[in-house]
C-alpha cells in the first residue's frame, strides 16, 4: 500500500471543505435555475471523483426540489484516446438510472476539467447509452489548458495553472480525509529536472 501523501506532496490548498461545499451548493442552484427545475435532469458522475460529486449535487438539488434527482455514473475507460499508450486500466462502473437518459437533460459531473479529452470520451460513451435531449457539464475545478473545444456550463472554481502544476482533489468518500483541492509542482519540476 502506498504511503500517505505528506503535506508537501499535496501542495498548496486552494479549496477547503467549506469552499467545496459552497461551490457545490452554487452549482446545484445554477443547474436548477438554468433548467427551470429538475424535472428532466439526470446527473452522471465520471469515475472516480465525479461520482461522489454528482451524488452531492443531486442531494442538494433534491432538497430544493423536494423529490429525488436521478444520479448515476458513466465509465469512460474504453472510450479514452490514450488506451494504447498507457497500461491496462480497470473498468469502472456505469450505472444509468432506471428511466434511462433518452430525452433527458444529462449533466456530466467531473472533478477537474483540463485538456477536455475526458469529456470527449464521456460524450462518446454517452452515445452508446442513449440519446439525451441536451448534455451539460459541471466541474468542481476548471484549470484551463484545453486541447479540445470543450467548456463547462457550471464551474465551482477557475484555477489558472501552469502545465507543470498538478491539481489534486481529495474527497472524504474516496480518500479517507477531509475534502480539499490543492495545487503542487512535482518534485522533479522543483529541482529543475524535466519530467
Amino acid at each position: 500500500m502506498p504511503a500517505a501523501p505528506t503535506s508537501q506532496d499535496l501542495g498548496r490548498t486552494v479549496l477547503d471543505a467549506r469552499d467545496i461545499g459552497r461551490a457545490l451548493t452554487r452549482i446545484s442552484h445554477e443547474i436548477l435555475e438554468r433548467n427551470k427545475g429538475a424535472g428532466d435532469l439526470v446527473l452522471l458522475g465520471i469515475p472516480r471523483r465525479g461520482v461522489p460529486l454528482a451524488h452531492r449535487i443531486a442531494a442538494r438539488m433534491s432538497a430544493v426540489e423536494e423529490h429525488d434527482v436521478p444520479v448515476g455514473s458513466l465509465d469512460i475507460t474504453m472510450y479514452r484516446d490514450d488506451l494504447r499508450m498507457k497500461p491496462a486500466r480497470t473498468l469502472l462502473h456505469t450505472e444509468i438510472p432506471g428511466d434511462g437518459i433518452d430525452g433527458k437533460v444529462v449533466v456530466l459531473v467531473d472533478d477537474v476539467l483540463f485538456s477536455g479529452r475526458t469529456i470527449r470520451a464521456a460524450l462518446d460513451a454517452l452515445n452508446d447509452v442513449g440519446r439525451p435531449s441536451a448534455v451539460q457539464l459541471a466541474v468542481l475545478v476548471d484549470r484551463g489548458h484545453r486541447e479540445l473545444p470543450i467548456r463547462a456550463d457550471f464551474v465551482g472554481k477557475n484555477l489558472p495553472t501552469s502545465l507543470a502544476e498538478r491539481v489534486s482533489v481529495r474527497l472524504s468518500e474516496m480518500d479517507d480525509t477531509t475534502d480539499s483541492v490543492s495545487i503542487a509542482v512535482p518534485a522533479t519540476e522543483t529541482k529543475g529536472e524535466t519530467a
